[in-house]
């Protein structure tokens, strides 16, 4: 069976085991869930959402806690723990005060005598599967949106995420939502695909690896069961010209380096202008290279470990495939147990292995290009479709070329801008469907039309 552990990436040590569910626990969760729904959705709005805005002063009350366990569990950065339980907390929130917006009638203008409005109505219970990345941020954006509309929810966390699991459904039942609105599953992967082939279940979330999503979605699709998919990402940052280099390359670190380089949507490869790339190229990695992998506990960490010493092994296969392959690197590489030195990577070409692959890590890859349509043509030219960023001082070619770019998100002249209202999600292998926003909260839903006369 899964073993839900938590496994100090510092020290590799595992300081913390929970028993994983037997069959009967998962069926008692689902029971519980399915339970829950009858009353849960005829909760008035109002109501279910006042008690979103309690699980969301709950993660601001406990953000200390709430901090350190994900500290120990993966790795993260202190600050960036604190943050990401901010962050949670404005998610929740977000929903809870857009209820109102988010659940009334659409009215339909009709030919003819009558009347007709869409409707949304919650579905039932619902699977999310959560990667261990962010334990608090992916949690919050399906959930929230999904109990606000009245929908129960059954969250399977990552194995090595188990106390910080515990910690938000203590959250959801101290903020006084019924027994089974939100329930924590330690379960397999074989539960896993049985809960979802099970009838009282109605969709399922994932956020995750290609191969789980694949995984999920074929269960999801034996069965009749909407799916919601975030996959991976090698998101471009493509650079076509501006007037202060210095501060596109505080982005473009910035946006490698974030949750030590663990981003689904963290930039990955550079795309950068022929005139502006040997500058940007030495300014970069010098930048990259005086960034060293801390302590996560430390003041200055901007760098941490990764999520397990197995990370950084398969990260440093990947970089020395790379190497065989062909390409350069420029700096870094090497590894310490969990630590991954900044690395920064040239000369890859479509024949190398790396070029279809994601860098989960603080590894970026520099590309020199031509001109926008070049530079378009790389962003394309693998099989992600997550998020990209631009850098211009054209505001025609901004338009332009975020219209060309085959993804689900373009971000220009910034990086880091997540937000509530924002949609988030993918196309091609990155991806189907979107959370946050108004389009998080429409996935799960039946839109029901009402015509009358």
């Amino acid at each position: 069976m899964t073993q839900y552990a938590v496994t100090d990436p510092t020290t590799g040590e595992v300081v913390e085991t929970y028993p994983s569910f037997d069959d009967q626990q998962v069926q008692q969760a689902i029971a519980s869930a399915a339970d829950a729904f009858a009353g849960w959705r005829t909760t008035p709005v109002a109501e279910r959402a006042d008690a979103l805005r309690r699980v969301a002063a709950l993660h601001r009350e406990r953000r200390e806690h709430l901090a350190d366990l994900i500290v120990r569990e993966m790795g993260k950065v202190r600050e960036g723990a604190l943050g990401e339980v901010d962050f949670a907390a404005d998610i929740i929130e977000w929903y809870a005060d857009h209820a109102e917006e988010i659940l009334a009638d659409r009215p339909i203008e009709i030919t003819g005598d009558g009347t007709a409005v869409i409707r949304k109505s919650p579905i039932g219970v619902l699977l999310g599967v959560m990667p261990w990345n962010f334990p608090y941020y992916q949690v919050a954006r399906f959930a929230a949106p999904n109990l606000l509309i009245g929908n129960t929810v059954l969250l399977k966390h990552a194995p090595q995420c188990p106390s910080s699991a515990a910690a938000i459904e203590q959250i959801h039942r101290d903020a006084g939502l019924p027994e089974g609105a939100y329930v924590n599953l330690y379960a397999s992967e074989d539960q896993i695909a049985a809960v979802i082939a099970d009838r009282r279940v109605q969709g399922v979330s994932l956020t995750g690896s290609e191969r789980a999503g694949a995984a999920v979605a074929e269960v999801a699709g034996r069965n009749l069961k909407k799916v919601v998919l975030e996959l991976g990402g090698s998101d471009p940052f493509i650079v076509l010209s501006t007037d202060d280099l210095d501060a596109v390359v505080t982005a473009a670190v910035d946006a490698r380096l974030d949750n030590s380089g663990q981003s689904c949507n963290g930039a990955k490869r550079f795309i950068v202008v022929d005139e502006l790339f040997d500058d940007f190229s030495a300014a970069f990695t010098e930048r990259m290279r005086a960034t060293p992998a801390l302590p996560p506990t430390a003041d200055d960490a901007v760098l941490g470990p990764l999520s397990s010493e197995q990370a950084a092994a398969r990260l440093e296969e990947q970089i020395t495939r790379a190497v065989q392959q062909g390409a350069t690197v420029l700096t870094g590489g090497g590894r310490q147990g969990a630590y991954f030195e900044p690395t920064v990577l040239t000369g890859v070409t479509e024949d190398m292995d790396v070029w279809n692959e994601e860098l989960f890590g603080p590894a970026a890859v520099l590309h020199r290009v031509r001109d926008e349509d070049e530079a378009v043509a790389i962003a394309n030219g693998t099989g992600f479709g997550l998020g990209s960023y631009l850098f211009t001082t054209d505001a025609e070619q901004a338009d332009r070329v975020a219209e060309r770019i085959d993804a689900g998100m373009v971000y220009v002249n910034l990086v880091l801008a997540d937000s509530p209202e924002l949609p988030f999600g993918g196309v091609k292998r990155s991806g189907t469907g979107r959370e946050l926003g108004l389009l998080g909260a429409d996935e799960f839903v039946n839109k029901k039309l009402i015509r009358a006369r």
